[in-house]
């Protein structure tokens, strides 16, 4: 049994310009001690996806259908109360934004406080000493000065650190990044990803990764989920992606790849460009939602939604020509 699965799931937003498929049809599984990657452009629900997990919604969005399974239980259909014995126990979240994501008007200890007194019912004593112990586990070398600190004097690297130790608080299960390096310097950012390495190998603990970048992907993922759309178009090991190791890909997957500047191109070589623009969530085309901007697209492409299939061996592709060999060479189109 996987530590956690999502079936079929359709997340939309209701607007005033009509319903917005946020996310539709996706499906993954996370397993025990796994970092699983979701990579896309912005728009590509991603990050919807993550959210979907808890219900981090704001009042226009919605679970219109689907399943999720954690541990064994259909947690798409708890109620409020019972994610809330979830949320920050079993499933922890870090978000992009670091310096907004801490309350400004507590002490980094009030807000961890929060946390250990809500799920762990310790006493305030008992509590400060595991604040002390969290904040020296993700590399802060002077713990009691940080938690008596406000967020607003932390740096952009030091107030992540505080955000994984609210995150690890509770030992969670699994642990949702969403974008956690966007807004810091790439120091920082390696810091952050080792850190987040070590701790994972530390505790077990169960990672998805939601990130638009490939390279931090390639560091820190075993399994890479590719989304485009609202769609998941691709999945499968980090090694098959990064490796070129297989004879199929999806042709989007393909244009993030050969975007990718690499130590060892030749002098000149210039990177490739996906022409084109993601289409409006409210003006999606018929057919494969990729088609318009694809270069190996076909008139059924255009017209008929292809399925999400295995290709090989726990490798999915969402494409009627997925074989390389094939859409290289034009046979598709004969």
């Amino acid at each position: 049994m996987s530590l956690l699965e999502i079936k079929n799931l359709h997340t939309y937003f209701t607007t005033r310009r009509g319903l917005i498929k946020a996310a539709y049809g996706v499906s993954l599984k996370v397993e025990e001690g796994q970092t699983l990657g979701i990579v896309g452009e912005s728009g590509s629900g991603k990050s919807v996806t993550a959210m979907s997990i808890l219900k981090l919604f704001e009042k226009n969005q919605k679970i219109h259908e689907g399943e999720i399974w954690f541990q064994g239980e259909k947690i798409s259909d708890f109620d409020d109360a019972e994610l809330r014995k979830i949320r920050g126990n079993k499933i922890s979240v870090i978000f992009q934004e670091p310096m907004t994501s801490l309350n400004p008007v507590l002490t980094v200890k009030k807000q961890l406080f929060e946390v250990l007194m809500l799920h762990q019912n310790l006493n305030k004593k008992q509590a400060y000493k595991r604040v002390l112990d969290l904040l020296a586990e993700v590399g802060i070398s002077n713990p009691d000065k940080i938690a008596n600190a406000y967020s607003f004097q932390l740096s952009g690297g030091m107030s992540q650190r505080v955000m994984i130790a609210m995150a690890l608080a509770c030992r969670p299960k699994l642990l949702i990044a969403d974008e956690p390096t966007t807004a810091l310097d790439v120091t920082i950012q390696a810091q952050i990803l080792k850190l987040m390495n070590d701790l994972k190998r530390e505790l077990g603990t169960s990672i998805i990764f939601v990130t638009h970048d490939l390279g931090v992907i390639n560091e820190m993922a075993d399994v890479v989920v590719v989304m485009y759309c609202g769609q998941v178009v691709e999945s499968t090991s980090a090694n098959v992606i990064f490796a070129q190791k297989s004879d199929y890909m999806h042709p989007y997957t393909e244009g993030l790849m050969l975007s990718i500047p690499r130590l060892s191109d030749k002098k000149g070589r210039k990177l490739e460009v996906i022409p084109g623009a993601v289409p409006h969530p409210l003006d999606l085309p018929v057919g494969c939602k990729f088609a318009p901007i694809c270069k190996y697209a076909t008139e059924k492409c255009k017209h008929e939604d292809p399925e999400y299939l295995e290709v090989e061996p726990n490798h999915f592709v969402r494409c009627f020509y997925p074989r390389n060999e094939v859409r290289h060479s034009g046979k598709h189109n004969k």
